[in-house]
């Protein structure tokens, strides 16, 4: 971690985590907790939220995000019991990998439910809670592959778009009161991919597709949350960020036929 202290003015306020029993949510959720926040855990699984709530003094909240309802309650019951909500993180998400005419309606409505529905019933949900705090933030946690999408995983690509939009539209209506903010992290190591990450080969591969040279981590979404959630980005809302290490900048039609013409008639790297 690389350590926030209280310059976020997050200290003692109340901000959920969707998704937070694991993975980036419960990297944000320590983060959080770092920065003086009042943290809680809501995930669908109970033994992984009380695992993180306890871990970092927080609340466990059980509850499916793609249960609307179930949703609600658990954000109504963190309200009372973390003396007000000032913020929300909509990290919870699932996704599928299959060819574009093989996803069923069944695997459509999945996607769509977890990963916009939920989102919208959760900042919903808050915005009422926050302004009767006194104001705060939310950030949804979308995907670089809503901004270019990757093969296999047309409906998540295209729900994370959707999230994107969603950011937008609810910044317009909800502000002053909410700022609302996205993230859109590229290739993450998480335990969900620890598969792709732990293999060498597929390691080097997107590394060596990505500028800055590595894959990304939890506490590098986590510390970019935390800043949009405090008071140094009290002025930024409606917008999305790509975190990606530089990813969607390379050029799958032409970085493959430029660089090694560059590496042969470019000169000398730099020392």
């Amino acid at each position: 971690m690389s350590g926030v202290g209280g310059h976020d003015g997050l200290d003692g306020l109340g901000v959920v985590v969707t998704g937070g029993g694991s993975g980036i949510g419960a990297a944000v959720c320590r983060q959080l907790a770092e920065a003086g926040a009042r943290v809680g855990v809501l995930d669908r699984r109970a033994e992984t939220a009380h695992a993180v709530a306890d871990e970092v003094g927080g609340l466990a909240l059980v509850a499916d995000v793609g249960d609307t309802a179930a949703l609600e309650s658990a954000l109504t019951a963190a309200d009372a019991g973390l003396g007000g909500l000032r913020g929300l993180v909509n990290n919870a998400g699932i996704g599928n990998l299959k060819r574009f005419e093989s996803y069923t309606d069944r695997d459509i409505d999945l996607i769509w439910k977890v990963n916009v529905t939920g989102v919208y019933a959760g900042i919903r949900a808050v915005a009422p809670l926050i302004r009767a705090a006194g104001g705060g933030a939310v950030v949804n946690v979308a995907s670089v592959s809503g901004v270019r999408p990757t093969r296999g995983e047309a409906p998540y690509s295209a729900a994370k778009a959707a999230v994107v939009a969603l950011t937008q539209a609810a910044a317009l209506e909800l502000g002053p009161e909410l700022r609302v903010n996205c993230v859109s992290p590229g290739f993450v190591r998480t335990p969900l991919n620890e598969m792709l990450a732990a293999d060498d080969a597929m390691r080097h591969g997107i590394e060596a597709r990505t500028p800055l040279g590595r894959v990304g981590t939890a506490e590098d979404v986590a510390d970019l949350v935390v800043f949009l959630l405090g008071q140094r980005a009290a002025y930024l809302t409606g917008q999305n960020v790509v975190l990606d290490g530089g990813s969607v900048l390379t050029s799958g039609q032409m970085d493959p036929v430029l660089g090694p013409l560059l590496d042969q008639f470019g000169g000398p790297p730099p020392a």
